[in-house]
């Protein structure tokens, strides 16, 4: 059945490769951004009978998910899932954890065709990199669906760490405090000191790797990194500047995240 039609009322601007959407609410960014991810998946499998797609988490996803999981379109049985980023040390029960995350609102919901997850707890994390690495370079993903942190960060590459020119595809990275009191802030973890120091992330260069890039990134949190991301210099100041460098890259915005953008 095909899903019903609905008009939003959408701002669309052009910043050098990257086309930016600008949306009054959350839900309709999150529906409008759904409905392209699932032509890129169905685009996907059509061409060779599956879809790579690479998950981002936090608040910032809610919306998007919850319209991605809900459409009748999407061959899910098709989707191979992959996920950019856990924290080290943390198991996949724990209530901050990506694993978790993505299970509840993803995974249980839709039951993909197989769904990769990075093992934060794993016993050897630089191990688990190269494990990791090797199962992205085996299946080369279709659509990359992520958020930008506060301090532009994209997964966990935070601006003290991020590499436009990463030889590695995933790596381990210390969290900046930036990052981590985003975490606090959203409600992940009570304390600053709860956070853990390290992660596992996806680098910059793997995830541009990506045939398409959708990020997502509601809420006034993200207006600095967002300002910083489409009118400054592309830098590792603030990772997201990336995505400008991107063929086929949407960033999905609401009035409060764009505020600053000439319009």
């Amino acid at each position: 059945m095909a899903p019903a039609v609905h008009v939003v009322d959408v701002r669309t601007l052009v910043v050098e490769r990257s086309t930016v959407r600008i949306y009054e609410t959350d839900e309709d960014l999150g529906r409008d951004a759904a409905a392209d991810a699932a032509a890129a998946i169905r685009a996907a499998v059509e061409a060779r009978g599956h879809a790579n797609v690479m998950f981002a988490t936090g608040n910032s996803q809610f919306a998007f998910l919850d319209a991605l999981t809900a459409r009748t379109d999407v061959d899910w049985p098709a989707v191979v899932g992959f996920h950019m980023d856990e924290y080290v040390g943390i198991d996949p029960d724990h209530p901050a954890s990506f694993r978790r995350y993505l299970r509840e609102r993803l995974v249980e919901r839709t039951h993909p065709g197989a769904f990769h997850y990075v093992e934060g707890d794993a016993a050897d994390p630089e191990h688990e990199c190269v494990r990791y690495a090797a199962l992205l370079r085996e299946q080369p993903l279709d659509l990359c669906c992520l958020g930008v942190g506060e301090n532009g960060h994209l997964a966990f590459n935070d601006p003290p760490v991020a590499d436009f020119d990463d030889p590695r595809d995933v790596k381990v990275v210390a969290l900046d405090e930036a990052c981590r009191r985003q975490q606090v802030g959203e409600g992940h973890f009570a304390t600053l000191d709860d956070v853990p120091p390290s992660a596992i992330t996806v680098t910059i260069p793997a995830l541009l790797h990506a045939r398409r890039m959708q990020a997502v990134v509601p809420d006034a949190r993200k207006r600095a990194a967002i300002h910083a991301a489409l009118t400054g210099p592309v830098t590792t100041a603030c990772p997201a500047s990336a995505l400008r460098t991107h063929p086929d890259a949407t960033l999905y915005l609401d009035e409060h995240s764009a505020a600053g953008l000439a319009t």
